[in-house]
């Protein structure tokens, strides 16, 4: 078998070949009459009127031998075979498509079109032009590329060989034209909001800072879609807004977890967080049902069906149930000594990431479809306080084999209680923590003007990934890649 090398060493011989006998091998403006979609869906009445067009595409096998060569194109559109016969395509041009072709070139062909004795529908070339010539061989068509990083790293190839990756990002993104279309349908504002800030808000995550050159500012790239300028907007007079965009968090790479990510945030003045659960619901029966034509998946080998009753789960009294610890009372060394008993890993010692840890292990044993309400203060820094009980919040996020898909808020609006927060989020801060929430004095000086009653919502990528059943980076056309180290 040939080495990369030979195979690209002779195809720059037949790409030479082709310069010398003044063809271009890379034109800049194809004949393409047609795409191979529309010659498939208009392919009887181009047979019947024996109509001649030119249609292009990328060689995805060559077969034959002597005067009859079968090509299959491939042009993103669709698939349709080509024939090429020496006694109609004439000797020379016949020749030197076996002199400067490859599987893997991206040629275009004049052809008439009709059915072989199979029922095949099929062009015969009467003319042909090279668009590009390609220098490195396809992936072998049964194989393709084994080697998880190197998909990742050659996506175009990933999807050009396995027609399921393409269909999965083609739903990918009716997953978010469904999701933008609920929000307009809802009454909601599509709004942008900046990506670059000078404190970031709205999640609790280590973000990615950078320099500003013109102001000498130090800023972060955002770690959530605009949320603390979404309430602005609320304070502004506007009802209802949304935003769909990327997210930058610094942190680790997991299953459900890359670094750069899109989400999508709306606020919604004058509704709580009861009005939030009733329209997540709502939203995520219609994706589902547009996107994947369900409600009943299996994910992390989960079965769960979208259209049932969400079950509301309270999040201390049902840490209690799964770990015998409240979370609201228990001390920081009862927290870790239940942690250890349960062999779970917790960064950080702060009550607020102790919580969080006891949390996650019984999240994983949650299936749902469910609503998770009622988060502790520390938790929750940006929720009302739940009037029935002071130390937790009107905080809700929806649980799917056992992940949060989801989070939101009756939205804080008192300015002294949230200065407060974040004057204990600093604190935190100061002690290490690098996914605390900044303190936004400008956010609470907007507070102190007034904003009504807000519900704020967001979600992300993970639910595609999950109702998909992938890894999140699986799910991501370009996830992030080290460089490979030059030779």
């Amino acid at each position: 078998m040939s080495s990369i090398d030979e195979i690209r060493d002779a195809r720059i011989k037949k790409l030479q070949l082709l310069k010398e006998k003044g063809v271009n091998p890379y034109l800049a403006r194809p004949k393409r009459e047609m795409t191979l979609r529309e010659a498939v869906n208009d392919f009887d009445l181009l047979e019947k009127n024996k109509e001649t067009k030119w249609v292009a595409g990328r060689i995805m096998s060559i077969r034959g031998q002597g005067a009859i060569i079968f090509i299959t194109l491939n042009d993103g559109t669709g698939v349709f075979q080509g024939l090429l016969k020496k006694d109609i395509l004439g000797v020379e041009k016949f020749d030197f498509w076996n002199e400067v072709v490859d599987i893997g070139d991206f040629v275009e062909i004049q052809g008439t079109f009709f059915k072989t004795n199979r029922g095949e529908k099929t062009a015969e070339a009467k003319d042909w032009h090279m668009l590009s010539k390609s220098l490195r061989p396809l992936p072998e068509k049964w194989h393709g590329l084994q080697d998880v990083e190197e998909r990742y790293r050659k996506r175009y190839l990933d999807i050009l060989m396995n027609p399921e990756i393409k269909e999965l990002f083609e739903k990918k993104a009716r997953f978010w034209d469904v999701t933008r279309e609920f929000m307009r349908e809802k009454g909601f504002l599509e709004v942008e909001t900046p990506t670059l800030e000078t404190t970031t808000g709205g999640a609790e995550a280590t973000p990615f800072k950078t320099h500003h050159n013109d102001y000498d500012l130090d800023v972060f790239l955002r770690i959530s879609i605009g949320e603390l300028w979404q309430k602005r907007l609320m304070a502004a007079g506007f009802p209802k807004t949304f935003e769909i965009g990327r997210a930058y968090r610094n942190e680790g790479t997991s299953p459900e977890h890359t670094q750069e990510f899109t989400n999508m945030e709306f606020y919604w003045s004058f509704a709580d967080y009861n009005d939030g659960m009733k329209l997540v619901r709502e939203m995520y029966i219609k994706i589902a049902k547009e996107v994947f034509g369900t409600t009943k998946f299996t994910s992390h080998g989960n079965s769960f069906d979208l259209s049932d009753e969400w079950e509301k789960v309270d999040y201390v009294i049902k840490t209690k149930e799964m770990t015998g610890i409240d979370v609201l009372t228990a001390s920081e060394k009862d927290m870790k000594k239940k942690l250890d008993e349960l062999g779970i890993k917790y960064d950080g010692n702060n009550r607020e990431r102790l919580t969080d840890s006891l949390w996650k292990y019984c999240r994983k044993q949650i299936f749902g479809p469910a609503f998770l309400v009622h988060h502790p203060v520390l938790v929750a820094p940006l929720s009302k306080v739940n009037p029935k009980n002071p130390l937790t919040t009107e905080r809700f996020q929806p649980i799917i084999a056992g992940s949060e898909v989801g989070n939101g808020y009756s939205e804080l609006n008192d300015p002294i209680d949230q200065k407060k927060r974040f004057l204990d989020q600093q604190k935190l801060i100061e002690k290490g923590d690098t996914e605390a929430m900044m303190q936004d004095d400008e956010f609470v000086e907007m507070l102190e003007y007034g904003m009504p009653p807000t519900c704020g919502f967001g979600f992300g990528e993970r639910l595609f990934s999950i109702l998909a059943d992938k890894p999140l980076r699986e799910t991501q056309l370009f996830p992030l890649m080290k460089p490979k180290a030059n030779k």
